[in-house]
């Protein structure tokens, strides 16, 4: 079995960046269930890379595009930042097996999607802290540039699409409403419905309104003809 200098070596070679301060990948790989935790974890980092990654993609978003409208570029980039995408990116690094647990999250925490997300975060971070941006942008543009590319026409999300067909058979716009609410004051979760005349309704529940709308829609989408 190869020793952790061996692995270490391996990791920063498909990252693509020797580390001169060796911690900063040590908190980035770090859950907050570990014993190393204690130490740091890697959430203020990603807390940092969110932010880093954000200015990186909106940055080559306008590059790339020079003349799509607002809309079109946030929906772009809402796609390329999006928890699917950051943990795709963390997998094919093989970042998993790497990430440092406690007994709590050892048995699954390697292939849950947001913690792969928020450590692909955390590494942006962790590059921008040790090399600077230059160093946090030459890895996030060999890893995100052929998405970017692939991209020929925006992404919609679902509300655009659900209205795009209400007003294309003109059945005027979805009708949103919230229907209940439950949990704390500080992290309340909203149920949404949303209804179309004459095609029925949907609901769903979210830890924001516009998350709990977007999944009502995506439900009653699946539900209309086509």
């Amino acid at each position: 079995m190869p020793s952790t200098d061996d692995r270490r070596a391996a990791l920063e070679a498909r990252i693509g960046h020797a580390f001169k301060d060796p911690k900063l990948l040590d908190r980035a790989l770090t859950h907050s269930s570990s014993p190393h935790a204690a130490k740091g974890s890697y959430e203020r980092l990603e807390f940092l890379g969110d932010r880093v990654l954000g200015l990186i993609i909106a940055d080559m978003l306008m590059r790339h595009y020079p003349k799509e409208p607002e809309g079109h570029l946030s929906r772009r980039f809402n796609a390329l930042v999006r928890k699917e995408t950051l943990a795709e990116i963390a997998t094919e690094l093989g970042v998993g097996p790497e990430i440092r647990f406690g007994p709590s999250e050892v048995e699954d925490g390697a292939e849950n999607q947001s913690i792969l997300s928020d450590v692909c975060e955390a590494l942006i971070a962790a590059l921008f802290r040790d090399g600077g941006l230059d160093t946090a942008r030459a890895f996030v543009e060999s890893h995100w540039t052929d998405r970017l590319d692939a991209a020929v026409k925006p992404p919609r999300d679902a509300k655009t699409t659900l209205q795009e067909w209400t007003m294309a058979r003109g059945l005027g716009l979805p009708v949103y409403e919230e229907v209940g609410r439950s949990g704390p004051d500080h992290a309340p979760v909203f149920r949404i419905r949303v209804s179309v005349a004459g095609h029925g309704d949907a609901e769903a529940e979210g830890r924001a309104k516009r998350l709990a709308e977007q999944t009502a829609a995506k439900t009653l989408l699946e539900s209309l003809p086509k």
